[in-house]
């Protein structure tokens, strides 16, 4: 049976929220990949909220963020060398 949000405390909401927040960045820094800058900056802010989201009750989806996070910002990574190196 699922709690109700109102009923949890503060600080546990915030860190759900979080939580939640790094694995849909996790998804737009998958999209934004391509433009390296763009990628990189929301997997990092992501990875960054997955970190504090690990407080929460709800530790799989901030786990399940900050791997989709780690995953954007290496192909960020991967894509910014291949323009650099290949010209692409």
């Amino acid at each position: 049976m699922e709690t109700d949000p109102a009923s949890l405390d503060p600080e546990e909401r915030t860190n759900k929220l979080l939580a939640l927040a790094s694995a849909a960045l996790g998804v737009m820094s998958l999209c934004a990949a391509l433009i390296p800058i763009c990628g990189g900056a929301l997997s990092l802010a992501g990875i960054g909220l997955g970190l504090f989201g690990l407080r929460s009750e709800s530790r799989v989806t901030a786990q399940v963020g900050i791997g989709i996070n780690l995953l954007a910002l290496l192909i960020a990574i991967a894509y910014a060398i291949a323009l650099t190196f290949f010209r692409l």
